[in-house]
């Protein structure tokens, strides 16, 4: 639930897409169908590493209903893809370097001729040794799985002398933090419908989180200019950065142009397990020093992330991580380095949080054992060490200042929940331990300095008399379409009924970069910022040509323009002032190109807006079973204005529960680096009845007087905390420390005397 919902109460709206989605009627663009369509199916690799002999797809061609056999010698132009880093074969030649490579891809009148087809194909391979393991993938003699090695990337941040104030220190802890390969799971899987149209270009209805991302890539792939292809990428069942990179574009586009014929691929959840990203797996190593009163003053941090076979956006995941491997703390001697590397284990690539559920559950852990170690309450020691809002960011850099920090430290205190963090109870089992945690998370929005963070927007009057917003973002459950409905009603004082959306569709709308980094809500809103003075004074002006009325008179309304004192009487209709409009030939209209708001630093990779929150959390660990349930969550948010309540909430609520995921069930295990779960049935993902009893959320939406960035988004900030929170909850129960996710009930059941520990209980 909201805190306070009786304060959102005008903008708490049904969602546009909500009724349609509840009822089953929503189009998703995998349910896409035409007459006369071909499926296509893609061949992937039987080993995870193994040179490619030969390939022989004589039989699969002969098959009554096949049309199109390809293999790597079928794509015209590039045969390679990757959102940063193209190096990802399309259709693999001599070399698979994991099981979801692919080798071949055939078009076929059903499903399953397509899918016999595949099974006649003849791939000749001779296995490679393999490298599963990340932490020895830089040992000298590991095989190269790259010409450039199996270093993907690495990052530092260095200030002061840590090795030096160690000596100074009073205590330190030093601690190794395991984090899980989270799967996605989202309920559409990739997929989607291609369609040559008459006129040579291509349609492609997939979903994406950047359609002129996937357009120019694809480009590439086909050898045809990006103008030739039309990407249609909304609405979308489910992504959280999973469909950010290519899936089955390439090949379904690849199949539409080799037959002439539209092309229907829909992956399994078993294709998708194997092919599809997951959250980076890593490990920590975080050595924290303190003086007598209890700063911190040394912090030495070593990453190591498992990137997989290819890149995708593994850089900037590492990125990410190492700036906020420091937390929201001032600490004078600072030592973060991190290292990704190739192994042949399933790709790592962009996942809701990027890099920060996985450091900010180990710096929340260090604070914990700090304070524990020192005798001091964790909270009090936090806002002891915690950033002022005139410091530099995590990486020295400048940063927009804000109380968001103190905000969230000082209103979880005011949660039902806090009072228990120092109780213990009897509970009717003796068996049952229950315990209270709470963590704080500093989490940066936008790409961050050094990544091309461009964006736009356009707006007009529509012959009907609609004003329509075009943005080039993705409706992927976030709730896009209702918020910005809510920003247009604010912006423009119309109704809902006065205003058409158009998003997603490369061909109707301007380039505003991806769907991603919680920047897509920040973004709309300065574009309207920016779009509304040049469209309401055009909208003014021809009013009042048409009425003699003075424009500074009038202003925009429900239904149209009306004077701007008085009775607010409606002048003229918006389909009056579009008719007037196309008569004179002079439509009306802005549109608007700028960029993400980033450090005048110059640092790479480092954030300059950063939104805040608080979690506590109450858990129940059953002492026979070591298993962990979360009882109820509180959350309190600081980033800016509410533009949409509902759909914050639900962000929030869903972001929580994912991270429930995270902590306790969810890991996708590889062995040999190959996936040992390929389904829902052995890769647990919470349920409602998992999930906790009460979740409240609290906006904080302050910001200093002066700050013009307006809203930040909360697409990840609930992601990211309750981790640690949970972990420090179940020491507050147990008296057992976690350093390894998800928590696993043998570790708690061996970390204890059960016996023991009912008689004292």
């Amino acid at each position: 639930m909201l805190v306070n919902r009786e304060t959102y109460a005008k903008k708490w709206i049904v969602r546009p897409d909500g009724e349609d989605k509840v009822n089953g009627k929503l189009k998703y663009l995998t349910d896409l169908t035409m007459a006369g369509m071909l499926h296509g199916k893609v061949l992937r690799s039987r080993y995870p590493h193994a040179w490619v002999l030969s390939i022989d797809t004589g039989k699969a061609r002969q098959v009554p209903g096949v049309r199109a056999v390809l293999t790597a010698e079928d794509v015209p132009g590039m045969n390679l893809f990757g959102i940063a880093f193209p190096h990802q074969p399309v259709l693999c030649s001599n070399r698979v370097r994991y099981v979801g490579d692919a080798v071949a891809a055939v078009a076929a009148d059903t499903e399953e001729i397509a899918e016999y087809a595949l099974g006649l194909i003849e791939v000749v391979y001779e296995p490679l040794p393999v490298v599963d393991d990340p932490a020895t993938a830089l040992d000298e003699g590991t095989i190269k799985l790259h010409p450039e090695g199996n270093l993907l990337h690495s990052t530092s941040i260095q200030h002061g002398d840590a090795e030096k104030a160690f000596a100074q220190c009073a205590h330190i802890v030093e601690e190794t933090y395991t984090t899980p390969r989270q799967m996605h799971t989202y309920m559409e899987t990739e997929g989607g419908l291609f369609i040559p149209e008459e006129d040579g270009r291509l349609t492609v209805y997939s979903p994406t989180q950047h359609g002129y991302k996937d357009r120019m890539q694809l480009s590439r792939i086909l050898a045809i200019p990006e103008e030739q292809i039309r990407v249609v990428s909304s609405p979308i069942g489910g992504s959280f950065g999973g469909k950010d990179e290519l899936n089955v574009q390439p090949f379904g586009a690849l199949l539409a142009l080799a037959t002439g014929l539209p092309i229907k691929m829909h992956n399994s959840r078993r294709e998708s397990v194997i092919a599809g990203i997951k959250r980076h797996p890593m490990r920590i190593t975080m050595k924290t020093g303190i003086d007598a009163e209890g700063r911190i003053i040394a912090h030495q941090v070593r990453i190591l992330a498992d990137t997989g076979a290819y890149a995708t956006l593994g850089c900037e995941v590492l990125n990410f991580a190492t700036e906020h491997a420091v937390g929201p703390y001032a600490i004078p001697n600072v030592d973060v380095q991190g290292t990704s590397v190739y192994t042949n284990n399933g790709v790592s690539g962009e996942f809701r949080g990027f890099g920060g559920n996985q450091v900010i559950f180990a710096v929340e852990s260090q604070i914990e054992r700090l304070a524990d170690k020192l005798g001091m309450d964790s909270w009090t020691f936090r806002k002891l060490n915690m950033r002022a809002p005139g410091d530099p960011g995590p990486m020295g850099q400048l940063i927009v200042a804000t109380d968001g920090a103190e905000q969230v430290w000082s209103k979880v205190m005011e949660s039902p929940l806090w009072a228990k963090r120092g109780k213990t109870w009897q509970c009717e089992e003796p068996w049952i331990r229950r315990g209270v945690g709470a963590a704080i998370v500093m989490h940066g929005a936008g790409l961050g300095f050094g990544i091309p963070d461009h964006s736009g927007g356009a707006i007009c009057l529509t012959a009907d008399g609609k004003i329509q917003a075009s943005f080039g973002f993705e409706e992927f459950g976030q709730g896009l379409n209702a918020a910005l409905t809510l920003m247009l009603q604010d912006f423009f004082g119309c109704t809902a009924a006065d205003i058409r959306i158009v998003i997603g569709d490369t061909d109707r709308v301007p380039v505003s970069g991806s769907s991603t980094a919680s920047r897509a809500t920040t973004m709309m809103w300065r574009a309207l910022q920016k779009l509304k003075p040049p469209f309401v004074k055009a909208l003014l002006e021809r009013a009042s040509q048409l009425s003699g009325i003075p424009a500074d008179e009038l202003v925009t309304g429900a239904g149209g323009i009306h004077r701007r004192e008085g009775d607010a009487k409606l002048v003229i209709t918006y389909e009056q002032l579009a008719a007037a409009a196309e008569a004179a030939s002079q439509p009306i209209s802005a549109r608007v190109e700028f960029d993400y708001p980033t450090t005048p630093e110059g640092m790479v990779g480092a954030h300059y807006l950063y939104s805040y929150a608080s979690v506590i959390a109450e858990v129940e660990v059953n002492m026979l079973t070591g298993r962990v349930k979360v009882l109820q969550t509180d959350h309190v948010i600081a980033a800016g204005p509410v533009i949409n309540p509902m759909g914050f909430l639900g962000q929030i609520e869903g972001g929580s529960v994912m991270a429930l995921g995270y902590t306790l069930t969810e890991d996708a295990v590889m062995k040999e680096s190959s996936y040992l779960r390929h389904n829902l049935d052995t890769y647990l993902v919470p349920t409602f009845k998992d999930s906790p009893q009460t979740i409240r959320v609290e906006a904080i939406e302050e910001l200093p007087e002066g700050d013009t960035f307006g809203p930040r988004g909360v697409g990840e900030i609930g992601s990211v905390g309750l981790a640690p929170a949970i972990t420090a909850a179940v020491k507050h129960a147990t008296g057992i420390w976690v350093s390894r996710l998800p928590i696993s009930p043998e570790d708690i059941v061996q970390s204890i005397d059960w016996l023991e520990g009912v008689e004292s209980h």
